[in-house]
């Protein structure tokens, strides 16, 4: 009979809910236990992810549709900022540009952050009209960050569907300059607003669920500007021209040798320079990217970039005919500075993090990456940066596309992180 009674029962295990799970669930080997919150109110917020996954989708490719160039993110915060008001949500602007949503908890003496930033990498003029083809939608900016922006309202009209009130205050910020030049001003702003109180930043950059950054990738972004006296291109051939000398200068820096381990790049981004092809430059200009996972190798990174432009401009000048003139002068501007961190291993929002994932299937690595998460990681602030879910590919490029299909997974993880480290008033029964 016993026999008979265990065939006849499904097959299909039953999965466990946030606060079942991990009741008997052992602490993590730095010994922080995570505990996700758990109930009715906690199972509707899930719930309505999936069922409500087309308005998420049009809003995404809405808000995708509003131009946002770096340093020109006024008109997609505006929208954010209705949707954030939508929800009841308490909504400012500040002075840096970020819209702020405040969800006040029982307590305002601790405050967690869930962010994702506005901004694009793409020029104004550039077109980002989405387009749909079966589940894949593409344009410029629809993953980065049009995913973790779309994230950001999902999140604040899902607890606020299911009337959830948080232990500590959270703000749900759609924060500016983290793409190009803004060097994370939004980002700084908002941790020097709040850092006396900032308990943990989730930053919500892109969809990919399959990694976690919790170290800061320090970087450098400098321009090199070369002048010289200008001429035309016959009557005063021979003498010093400021692109010539920013060709040599990096023909030599491209040669410079960089370690794998501590992983150290570079890039050079951008060159400009001259009026007309028959007119000598009065002046040049060369933008580069530099990374590395050593401070001490960014640092020597950087010099070996000075000097190698000070030996274009001297090769430059040596090899020039007519110096009556003028000759060549250069200056190297700091255009940003990201600074490097690491989230400690026995920090809470890490395991809450991985609680998550058990909860969802889902499994993920840890990653060392350039993100808002940045400045608090620097600051000693518990943060991490994650993907929103579903699928995409191609970011900072005109082909860049994303699928929604399993998005809910990615929600689910952000809303149980967020709701673990901010804690849940308890619902009081009737």
């Amino acid at each position: 009979m016993v026999s008979v009674i265990l065939l006849s029962m499904p097959n299909k295990p039953v999965v466990p809910f946030p606060g079942d799970r991990l009741a008997n669930r052992p602490a993590n080997n730095a010994g922080t236990a995570s505990q996700l919150p758990s109930g009715p109110q906690i199972r509707a917020a899930l719930d309505w992810f999936a069922s409500h996954r087309s308005w998420i989708d049009d809003e995404q490719a809405r808000l995708t549709e509003i131009p946002a160039p770096p340093f020109q993110e006024a008109d997609r915060a505006a929208a954010v900022k209705v949707l954030l008001s939508a929800v009841g949500l308490e909504v400012s602007t500040d002075k840096a540009g970020n819209v702020i949503g405040l969800l006040r908890g029982a307590s305002d003496q601790e405050v967690v952050v869930l962010s994702a930033h506005l901004d694009t990498v793409f020029p104004a003029g550039t077109d980002v009209k989405v387009h749909r083809t079966k589940n894949r939608m593409s344009a410029p900016g629809i993953s980065d960050n049009g995913a973790g922006l779309a994230a950001l309202v999902a999140v604040a009209r899902a607890i606020h569907e299911a009337r959830i009130r948080p232990q500590r205050t959270i703000l749900l910020v759609a924060d500016v300059g983290e793409e190009g030049e803004g060097n994370l001003r939004g980002m700084r702003a908002l941790v020097d607003a709040y850092r006396d109180r900032l308990k943990a930043v989730i930053v919500l950059d892109g969809s990919s669920i399959d990694h976690v950054t919790t170290k800061a990738l320090a970087s450098r972004r400098v321009e090199v500007v070369i002048s010289g006296p200008g001429g035309h291109s016959w009557s005063d051939f021979g003498i010093p021209n400021p692109i010539n000398a920013l060709v040599r200068g990096s023909v030599r820096f491209i040669n410079t040798r960089v370690p794998s381990n501590p992983r150290t790049t570079y890039n050079i981004g951008q060159i400009e320079g001259g009026t007309s092809v028959n007119s000598i430059p009065h002046e040049a200009r060369l933008k580069v990217d530099l990374r590395s996972e050593s401070e001490e190798e960014l640092i020597r990174l950087e010099s070996a970039l000075r000097d190698c432009v000070a030996a274009g401009i001297r090769d430059e000048m040596e090899s020039s005919r007519d110096r009556s003139k003028g000759k060549l002068e250069w200056k190297l501007d700091l255009l940003g500075s990201r600074p490097g961190g690491e989230l400690a291993s026995n920090s809470l929002l890490l395991a809450n993090l991985r609680a998550a994932d058990e909860f969802v299937g889902n499994q993920s690595r840890l990653e060392r990456a350039s993100t808002d998460a940045n400045i608090p990681l620097s600051l000693g602030i518990d943060a991490i940066s994650i993907g929103a879910g579903g699928n995409g590919g191609g970011a900072h490029s005109l082909q860049e596309w994303y699928e929604s299909d399993g998005r809910e997974t990615g929600l689910q993880r952000v809303l149980l992180t967020l709701l673990g480290t901010s804690g849940v008033v308890e619902e009081k029964t009737r």
